[in-house]
């Protein structure tokens, strides 16, 4: 199993019950085929342009450990969840 490291842009206009049932939704498909290390909510920052009419969002970056296999459904999930608005996933050199 590899190590990566996702970053997840979230809508800022997303309340704070619907972040956490996100983040929840995410670890739980990491941890039935990877095993999460940590999550790290940043909050809300303002970003360097306009995504999608918004000019900040919400931060979250998962450590975990996986398969390849589990990556493109991670990002399968990213792209059909409405409330992200940015992703990128990469692989953690030791």
């Amino acid at each position: 199993m590899n190590k990566y490291e996702s970053v997840v842009i979230i809508n800022p206009n997303v309340d704070e019950e619907g972040i956490k049932s996100l983040i929840q939704k995410f670890t739980t498909l990491i941890n039935n085929d990877g095993k999460l290390e940590k999550v790290d909510e940043l909050g809300k920052r303002k970003l360097a342009y306009e995504i999608a009419k918004n000019k900040e969002g919400y931060y979250v970056v998962l450590y975990f450990e996986a398969n390849t296999t589990l990556i493109a459904e991670l990002e399968r999930n990213y792209r059909i969840t409405d409330e992200v608005i940015k992703f990128m996933t990469i692989k953690v050199e030791e």
